[in-house]
């Protein structure tokens, strides 16, 4: 019976350790797979800010080939009263003139799916949405794709 006791402490302590939370002050969890991060911007997407961009609030594209900057920090459904929710998207990779970003969002665990379109491609944008909760995005532009996902927050 102690040998299984321990067996059980021991197995509990490994998964435990193996899904304990980024406390880091460089990147948080959205809740629902992509980081929010507060360290520096990659390079590629520095254009604009001062110094390497640290502090600002950002998730990266699971491909790395596209960024989001959450200006308000956080994005909220429906859209807080005193901020937006304002996503400037960057792009690593080359954008063609006049394109737009086509964004396809997924509710998760739900079949509802929202379209947003971008003119212009990517840039500054306001995305709102329905409801709060995960989202998961699908983002295509000038024959390129990546994904996120983004967590908005019940509105107030």
């Amino acid at each position: 019976m102690r040998s299984t006791g321990r067996f059980v402490l021991i197995a509990a302590l490994l998964v435990s350790g193996c899904t304990a939370a980024d406390t880091s002050p460089e990147a948080r969890a959205t809740g629902c797979g992509s980081v929010v991060q507060t360290g520096p911007l990659p390079e590629w997407a520095r254009a604009g800010f001062s110094g390497d961009g640290a502090g600002v609030p950002h998730v990266l594209g699971r491909e790395g080939d596209i960024l989001g900057v959450l200006f308000g920090g956080t994005l909220s459904s429906p859209p807080a009263p005193d901020r937006s929710n304002k996503i400037l998207w960057v792009s690593r990779l080359p954008v063609t003139a006049g394109g737009s970003l086509e964004i396809t969002a997924q509710l998760d665990g739900t079949t509802e799916t929202v379209t947003r379109t971008i003119p212009g491609g990517p840039g500054p944008s306001g995305v709102d949405l329905p409801r709060p909760g995960c989202w998961h995005f699908t983002l295509a532009w000038s024959g390129h794709t990546d994904a996120m996902d983004l967590t908005y927050q019940p509105g107030e």
